[in-house]
């Protein structure tokens, strides 16, 4: 039963069954008649005659007793006298009436009209006065209407006060009460084709008898006779829907089935459909049940069985609106072009226990859809799904246009998990052939094995996974819980660097550089620090990177520069000549704006630009080559100096040495460590000095924390040293007094 509820039948049953109890199914139900009574007429029996002093202001008991001697001449079957008997004012009229209606013995009935809809009480009624109604049999009109007032049903009998009235309908259809208590109007009757005579006519002898003989006549005013809302119509005298009640009462069924048996259709229908395949039948069967709910009711009514369609309706639509979301919904979880669903598919779905969630990322994708024509991107992304199916045996791969592939796999122990990946992965050691045209692909992975947490969460986390890896290089990059944690922090990290930059706990470090030949400090790289008052101290990297990755560098290293001249002009007033190193971040280097601040920051200073030495680390991550080049050649031809940092830990060192015409080289901390132990190493510092010289640059050895390994660089013919055997990266205040007793004692380190 839970299951049938979360189905769309289910719930678009109980949205009905909701919208039902509200009573909206009441506005579908006048609607819907309302419909169908507008668009369908029929004359009323000609067995009923209204006999209308419609011309007559006023009409007394003199009047009226006149009028029913004229009706009794022409020899009608039966006559019902809806007139209101006010007696009193005219005696000899009153007595004229009586004896009228006493002549009529009991082929008259008086016709007795509650004072308003829905109050069927002993004080709605005014019933005829006893000296005048004699013997005459009485007939209640009493109906009751919908939320908007419109005449709707009528009992067939009314109780009052012990006694058992019946109602105007089923005297004029000569029917007892049934097993029902109520009955439903025939509203098709058109009011203005149910037949008239003129009372004046027939007063004035204009009527021929022939007219009335044999038939139901009805005595009344229609011009003063109270009115009600009539389906498919306006205001219309009550007599009318008197009429059409006994239309409705002389048909061999009047049953009001109620709204049950078109619901069961519907809810049968809609189940039955929804197993069916064939999309043809499907939407024959759904069809078919819309035609029977919207066009049964109506002939059915006709033959007196009377069915509710309302709440069927609000099923069908319910489930319409459901169906037509639910498609729009896998549209939008699908690519229009490869056909796959989307990350948005499996974000919502529903991720079982026990399972890891693997986003593969294709390098270069947008290149390689660049160069196919549009009609193939499809095919492309089918192939690649089609791989990674077979290689992961996953049933369903999930695709976005950004070359990102994501599928859930059975949680293996994480050593298998990471061999799985790297055999997945060499399934695409061989091209792609997309038609004519052959790519070569290479693909990463991000995988999340967190559960427990949402699905949304767990793709956006392997997703992330999935781009690092890229971004590195790596082949599998797996999200650890633990960075969830910290995902705050890194997010928030832009915000964090300008309050440490105000309240400074972001600080710069200076760490000595030794002229070997001269022996004494001559300069000092700027370092950036960070103490945070809960976190304590971060380390560069950790923050560094992520200002990097966020786009948030610039700031950070313009802050760095104003401290590092700050720092370069107060030293270089206290003695000899002075230079001043700051890291210049990858992601800077190939900016159109670089050259135009850094000029504008040390013209504003008033600092010669030769004092201040740039570093750069030869990486791989600079997005434009041929722009960073260009940069640093302008920034040389400024005249500030230029150090390839970190020479010899990139994939290009002499490519990027050949191109950049730099003043500089610092040699790894990791080839100085290695010095007196290896021989490769040691081979390696011998040569790239002797290149750097051979080029014209300076060279910088960092690392060194000992001081055999300053001795072996000096007699290399190293120019100068850094590390923690020249001094530790300390704050200025404490740099500068050593740097003073320095110079005051006119000694280095030997």
């Amino acid at each position: 039963m839970r299951q049938f509820l979360r189905s769309t039948i289910g719930t678009s049953l109980l949205i009905s069954l909701g919208l039902w109890l509200i009573g909206c199914s009441d506005f579908v139900g006048h609607g819907y008649w309302n419909i169908v009574y507008k668009n369908s007429s029929r004359a009323a029996p000609a067995s009923i005659v209204l006999v209308s002093l419609d011309d007559a202001p006023t009409i007394g008991t003199a009047e009226e007793a006149r009028l029913l001697d004229a009706v009794r001449r022409t020899m009608p079957r039966n006559v019902f006298f809806d007139l209101a008997v006010n007696p009193g004012s005219d005696p000899r009229g009153d007595a004229d009436l009586a004896r009228a209606v006493a002549s009529y013995d009991k082929d008259l009935t008086f016709v007795v009209r509650a004072s308003r809809l829905d109050k069927f009480t002993p004080e709605s009624f005014k019933f005829p006065p006893k000296q005048i109604r004699g013997g005459a049999p009485l007939a209640l009109s009493a109906w009751s209407s919908n939320f908007l007032y419109v005449v709707e049903r009528a009992p067939y009998s009314v109780e009052l006060e012990g006694r058992s009235y019946p109602t105007l309908s089923t005297v004029l259809a000569g029917v007892k009460p049934a097993w029902q208590s109520q009955y439903y109007p025939d509203f098709s009757v058109d009011p203005d084709r149910v037949r008239r005579v003129s009372g004046r006519d027939l007063l004035k002898g204009l009527v021929p008898p022939s007219e009335l003989a044999g038939q139901t006549v009805i005595v009344t005013s229609l011009g003063q006779a109270a009115t009600g809302r009539y389906f498919g119509r306006e205001m219309v005298p009550l007599v009318m829907h008197d009429i059409a009640g006994a239309v409705a009462l002389a048909k061999p069924l009047n049953t009001n089935l109620g709204f049950l048996p078109l619901l069961l259709l519907a809810l049968v229908t809609l189940a039955f459909g929804s197993r069916t395949r064939q999309r043809r039948l499907k939407v024959l069967i759904y069809a078919a049940v819309v035609a029977i709910v919207l066009f049964a009711p109506a002939p059915l009514r006709q033959q007196g069985v009377i069915l509710s369609p309302d709440l069927a309706i609000l099923m069908l639509t319910s489930y319409g609106l459901l169906r037509l979301w639910q498609l729009r919904t896998r549209r939008i979880q699908h690519t229009s072009v490869s056909g796959l669903p989307n990350l948005l598919a499996l974000t919502t779905s529903k991720l079982e226990v026990g399972r890891d969630v693997v986003v593969a990322v294709i390098a270069r994708y947008e290149e390689i859809l660049a160069t196919l024509p549009h009609a193939l991107h499809g095919e492309c992304a089918r192939q690649i799904e089609r791989r990674l199916s077979i290689g992961s045996g996953a049933g369903e791969i999930f695709h976005s246009d950004g070359g990102h592939f994501a599928w859930t796999e059975e949680a293996r122990p994480l050593e298998m998990q990471l061999s799985h990946l790297q055999g997945l992965r060499s399934l695409f050691s061989a091209p792609l052939q997309v038609g004519e045209h052959t790519f070569d692909t290479n693909i990463h992975f991000g995988l999340d094995r967190n559960e427990g947490l949402d699905a949304l969460t767990r793709v956006n986390s392997a997703l992330a996974s999935a781009n690092e890896a890229m971004g590195n290089g790596r082949a599998i990059e797996l999200f650890e819980s633990h960075r969830l944690a910290e995902a705050p922090w890194e997010l928030s990290l832009h915000a964090r660097i300008e309050e440490g930059l105000r309240n400074g706990d972001i600080w710069l470090a200076f760490q000595s550089q030794l002229d070997l030949r001269q022996k004494r400090v001559v300069g000092a790289e700027a370092l950036i620090r960070w103490n945070h008052p809960t976190r304590g101290p971060i380390a560069p990297d950790a923050f560094i990177l992520q200002a990097e990755r966020a786009g948030r560098i610039d700031s950070l290293t313009y802050w760095v520069l104003e401290e590092a001249i700050t720092a370069a002009l107060e030293l270089n007033a206290i003695g000899p000549r002075f230079q001043m190193s700051i890291n210049l971040s990858a992601q800077m280097v190939d900016k159109a704006d670089l050259v135009g601040n850094f000029s504008e920051i040390v013209r504003r200073r008033g600092i010669d630009p030769d004092l201040l030495t740039i570093e750069v680390t030869e990486t791989s991550s600079v997005r434009n080559r041929p722009a960073a080049c260009h940069n640093l050649a302008e920034l040389r031809a400024l005249g500030f100096r230029l150090s390839i940092d970190d020479f010899g830990t990139g994939e290009a060192s002499l490519t990027y040495l050949a191109d950049l015409p730099s003043d500089e080289l610092k040699i790894d901390r990791r080839f100085v460590s290695r010095l007196l132990t290896s021989d490769r190493d040691r081979a390696i510092v011998t040569n790239t000095i002797l290149l750097a010289h051979a080029l014209g640059q300076t060279v910088v050895a960092e690392g060194i924390e000992d001081s055999e390994t300053l001795a072996r660089l000096r007699e290399l013919g190293c120019d100068h040293a850094q590390g923690f055997f020249i001094g530790r990266p300390q704050p200025f205040e404490a740099f500068r007094g050593e740097y003073a007793k320095g110079l005051s004692r006119k000694t280095g380190v030997v």
